[in-house]
């Protein structure tokens, strides 16, 4: 390698290391849990000076929030995003907003980020309400917002849509625990499709949300 290719060399590797240490910190969320996890670990798996780590995130909380950031909250502005642009009808868009959630989320290693939330919040209370904050209530108000859209347009019944929205998420989480749970251990009798699974959810969800035509003005016609 000539000398005038190494310092591009360095400076793709200096561009690249935040990424290459959030996944590792993300691999080792996931399998080891934030409370187990050691900040030496991350930077050895990264392949970096525990010194180099502190110069990008100075503590393991703010580690494990820019991997939040990154993995769960930009999606969650794509969302917003895609929204706001839309001009289809709400199903289509719930449906879109959960490919994209599958692609991005449930079919990626950030799935296992639900895992360790939910394992280990209660003793971090800080990271609890960071999460609420940066994860929940933006998701929450995305779901509610596109309900409420699809209800003023005559597409949805009227319905309590937060109540609608925990409805919509609920079984998204449980997909992600499954898939770093059960899901993750070789043993036979607990495989699940999710791919599937989110299709079936949405299906029988939409047809309860659904306007259905009056049965009476049907009849008088």
């Amino acid at each position: 390698m000539s000398a005038a290719a190494t310092p591009a060399l360095r400076q793709r590797r200096k561009e690249t290391r935040p990424q290459e240490l959030l996944d590792a910190a993300l691999d080792l969320f996931v399998e080891k849990g934030f409370a187990a996890t050691r900040s030496e670990e991350v930077a050895q798996r990264a392949g970096v000076s525990k010194g180099t780590l502190y110069l990008y995130y100075p503590s393991k909380e703010e580690l494990f929030k820019a991997v939040v950031r990154q993995k769960i909250s930009n999606l969650i502005q794509v969302g917003v995003e895609m929204a706001d642009a839309w001009d289809g009808s709400a199903a289509a868009l719930l449906r879109e907003l959960m490919s994209v959630w599958w692609a991005r989320v449930l079919n990626t290693p950030a799935a296992g980020i639900h895992k360790v939330v939910i394992a280990e919040v209660r003793n971090f209370p800080d990271l609890a309400q960071f999460y609420v904050d940066e994860v929940m209530i933006p998701a929450d108000a995305l779901f509610t917002q596109v309900l409420q859209r699809g209800i003023e347009r005559g597409e949805f019944r009227s319905l309590p849509v937060r109540e609608v929205a925990h409805a919509l998420i609920a079984p998204m989480i449980f997909m992600a625990l499954h898939r770093h749970s059960f899901g993750a251990c070789p043993i036979h009798g607990v495989e699940l499709d999710a791919a599937s699974a989110l299709r079936t959810h949405l299906d029988l969800l939409l047809g309860g949300l659904l306007r259905q035509p009056d049965a009476s003005a049907e009849k008088g016609r």
